[in-house]
């Protein structure tokens, strides 16, 4: 597919959200041929992230539904495995902040400590738990203090596996008359094949089961380590996405005694390294505007820019609707809980060039993204 045909597909996409994610497919494909020079999308992508968790509990059948219903491209599920080797969908293998485990007496002495990516926790692990277990568990929100109205669903879902997500995708795709597309990502790569649950191939086995493994699913792979997506990239046609953060070290580094940080790879020389192996970059979003120590925006940095030069499509995370996230541009009154000026700060990255966002609110991002179309689509940075 030319350049100039993917262009248009995804233009198409950001005006029809009944053509968003079939367009999102084609924009995929075109960008995994890894096209030479700077190159960015007419309308960026909008992801899901955990679902439309910005209005229901995080990594749910509701979730999903919901962010659908609102027009996401794609809908993410965070991967970790089950003791018995499952892929489940959880933010992280420890549970008690999204599931009713500390209240289910049966699973008390499940507690534990363990030691993951250097970062000491305590609570109760996914990998302490078969898939029959932990299908028993109930679904509850994260972060109650800042979404107290996503209390309200409280115990509705159950944690869905992989495959779970698969097959509800499909079921979407019927609902709402057009494809469904899903971005996993592989959590702590490194500590999980330590202890003798790798998940890579996990991953690729449940793709290759429902026809997925290819290219022409839009199917993305993201994580924050490197080595197992240059595994990948050896091992699948589907595209990859490197994450990054504003600070600290990819695990497999750090595991390896690899000096090099997050920092490193977002250079130009590190970026032209990610394009060897992935398709996207996902960045922490303060590595695009970074933030003072008062919380007050910066000047935007290269890495926009750079990634393109490096023939690299760009996704930042995380955007959220209340002032608890936003920076003190864009927050309003003093609560954090209450929405800030959202759409603002969405505006300033879609100018800057990014091609998706990570969303916990989907309809915002829709809208925000409208509105850019509704004002001719001003100049964005190549």
């Amino acid at each position: 597919m030319k350049r100039r045909d993917m262009l248009k597909l995804t233009a198409a996409a950001a005006v029809s959200t009944a053509a968003a994610t079939t367009t999102a497919a084609a924009t995929t494909a075109a960008a995994a041929s890894r096209l030479s020079g700077g190159h960015s999308t007419p309308a960026p992508l909008v992801f899901a992230h955990r679902g439309a968790s910005g209005y229901r509990p995080e990594h749910t059948a509701g979730a999903y539904d919901l962010a659908v219903a609102m027009g996401a491209d794609y809908i993410e599920a965070d991967l970790v495995p089950t003791k018995d080797g499952v892929l489940v969908d959880r933010h992280e293998p420890e549970i008690s902040q999204t599931t009713d485990v500390a209240s289910r007496p049966e699973f008390a002495d499940r507690k534990t400590t363990k030691v993951i990516d250097g970062v000491t926790e305590t609570g109760w692990f996914t990998t302490d738990f078969t898939l029959a277990e932990l299908k028993t568990l109930h679904a509850i929100e994260r972060l109650p203090d800042i979404r107290q109205h996503n209390t309200l669903y409280d115990g509705l879902w159950r944690v869905p596996t992989f495959q779970d997500d698969i097959d509800q995708a499909r079921e979407l795709s019927r609902k709402y008359h057009r494809d469904v597309i899903l971005v996993p990502e592989i959590k702590h790569s490194t500590y999980f094949r330590s202890i003798g649950l790798p998940m890579e191939q996990r991953v690729l086995d449940v793709l290759r089961h429902n026809g997925l493994d290819n290219q022409a699913s839009g199917v993305i792979i993201q994580s924050f380590e490197v080595h197992n997506l240059q595994w990948l990239h050896q091992h699948t046609a589907v595209p990859l996405m490197q994450l990054t953060m504003a600070s600290g070290a990819p695990a497999d580094f750090v595991a390896s005694g690899d000096p090099r940080t997050y920092a490193d790879l977002v250079t130009p020389a590190g970026l032209r390294g990610i394009a060897q192996y992935a398709t996207y970059l996902g960045p922490d979003k303060n590595q695009i505007v970074p933030r003072d120590a008062s919380n007050h925006l910066e000047a935007p940095t290269s890495l926009v820019s750079d990634a393109h030069h490096a023939g690299l499509f760009v996704a930042p995370y995380t955007f959220r609707n209340e002032n608890d996230f936003l920076p003190a541009d864009y927050q309003r009154g003093t609560n954090p809980a209450d929405y800030g000026n959202a759409i603002a700060e969405y505006l300033l990255f879609i100018g800057l060039g990014v091609d998706g966002v990570f969303s916990d609110n989907t309809d915002t991002a829709v809208l925000s993204r409208q509105l850019w179309i509704d004002e001719g689509r001003p100049a964005k940075a190549a």
